[in-house]
């Protein structure tokens, strides 16, 4: 499988996917841990890619998204932004809304690797 159809197919297999370096139990970088932080506080399970085990993805998903850095947040198949943003959305009570309102609707129960699918 192509790298960005793996990119692709994780994206729309989990409503609720964090691209990050290490996991959310043992983050590899402040930002992608303040951003799994933030996740984990929304009180829903997430899926989340390792890209510091997958250096195709950490090499491709910048391109596909056109979005430069890490951790990428994405909800139903979009965007939502960097370790800033997620934050920002996280202060603003926003987050906890589109995670609860993601989860419901996905009927989401795990958080998961989602490489490992």
């Amino acid at each position: 499988m192509e790298t960005i159809d793996k990119i692709k197919q994780q994206i729309a297999e989990n409503p609720i996917l964090l691209f990050m370096k290490g996991s959310p139990k043992f983050p590899s970088c402040g930002f992608s841990a303040q951003a799994s932080q933030a996740l984990i506080a929304c009180g829903e399970q997430f899926a989340y890619v390792d890209i510091l085990l997958n250096p195709e993805i950490r090499a491709e998903l910048p391109k596909y998204a056109n979005w430069p850095t890490f951790p990428q947040l994405w909800v139903e198949g979009e965007l939502i932004g960097g370790c800033d943003i997620v934050l920002e959305m996280f202060q603003r009570g926003e987050l906890q809304s589109l995670i609860k309102e993601t989860a419901a609707k996905a009927g989401t129960s795990a958080e998961n690797d989602a490489d490992s699918q």
